[in-house]
């Protein structure tokens, strides 16, 4: 970087959207310490670029590394598991679902994030990214065409099977899930 101001710049902006960030790569990849990796490496190449980002939109960069690498870090992790890792990983969750509880003493929710999560690793890589882009970070169609690098018709088909792949998996889920529940919270 060129000079303080421009790396004071950087510091806000990084202070501002670190999180989002982190959160967005880790629903994506579903590995902590690999979403601290993939935003730590998006944002080192975002700083070497900061000083010539005046005209381009440096949120738009640095998301687009973001999902990209995620999505390329869960298609490799995806093709190394081995049918008994799978296996090991779902009776994992649902001995630790079975022992969640929420800070607040209600342990539905902390279990309905639990299953949303188990739903969410369900779908494609590609189908992660768009439900989080369009649905977590509130994004168009177009931006996340823009951030993903496809066209619009690709965002609303894998939306569309995203979202019927979910219904699919929630309304699968034994009594202790989310299964079914309306936004009221009633069955049905």
């Amino acid at each position: 970087m060129a000079n303080d101001a421009s790396y004071a710049d950087f510091a806000a902006f990084v202070a501002a959207r670190e999180r989002g960030l982190l959160r967005a790569a880790y629903l994506v990849c579903g590995d902590v310490t690999e979403a601290e990796d993939i935003v730590q490496g998006a944002l080192v190449k975002l700083a070497g670029r900061w000083d010539r980002m005046s005209d381009e939109h440096p949120d738009a960069y640095v998301r687009q590394i973001v999902y990209r690498d995620a999505v390329s870090w869960w298609r490799r992790r995806r093709a190394e598991r081995s049918a008994i890792e799978r296996w090991i990983g779902q009776r994992q969750g649902v001995e630790s679902r079975s022992r969640v509880a929420a800070p607040d003493g209600g342990a539905g929710y902390a279990v309905a994030r639990v299953d949303v999560a188990r739903a969410l690793s369900a779908l494609t890589p590609k189908q992660r990214a768009v439900v989080v882009l369009r649905f977590l970070e509130d994004q168009s169609e177009r931006d996340v065409a823009e951030i993903l690098g496809v066209t619009v018709g690709t965002v609303k088909s894998q939306t569309h099977a995203a979202l019927s792949k979910l219904r699919s998996v929630l309304s699968r889920m034994d009594d202790g899930g989310i299964g079914a529940r309306t936004l009221e919270g009633e069955r049905s």
